[in-house]
């Protein structure tokens, strides 16, 4: 789940690029594990910077114009580039490993509970 231009620029400047771990939620469904690509990916040498959800969650549709809410727990990497996508795909794996050993820990568990994610009535998309 990408984030549009004007949440990027939204970002604060100051945050480094690189993966991280959280919680996201799409509409009010359910809180799920997450790692967050901040940056502008250099194995596909992209040139504006982009924020990317990877929700550890397969889900049965997608959810184009959801409200997607995420919660930046902890930093697992810096941003670098790859010699091949097997290289970047493993990582991809490892990193999708970490969050899931993060998130588990009790500290991390808590925050998923937060009101934060839950939205006002009338806020839900598409009955999700």
């Amino acid at each position: 789940a990408n984030f549009s231009e004007e949440v990027v620029e939204s970002f604060p400047s100051d945050i480094p690029t690189g993966i991280y771990y959280g919680w996201a939620c799409v509409g009010n469904g359910d809180v799920l594990k997450m790692v967050l690509s901040i940056g502008w990916n250099p194995f596909y040498k992209n040139i504006k910077k982009s924020v990317e959800t990877h929700i550890i969650h397969t889900f049965k549709e997608d959810f184009y114009g959801e409200i997607l809410s995420i919660v930046i727990i902890g930093y697992i990497r810096p941003e670098k580039n790859f010699d091949s996508l097997e290289a970047l795909i493993s990582a991809i794996q490892e990193d999708i490993e970490e969050a899931k050993r993060q998130l588990d820990l009790p500290e991390h568990l808590k925050l998923k509970e937060d009101n934060f994610f839950h939205l006002p009535e009338g806020k839900i998309a598409n009955n999700h």
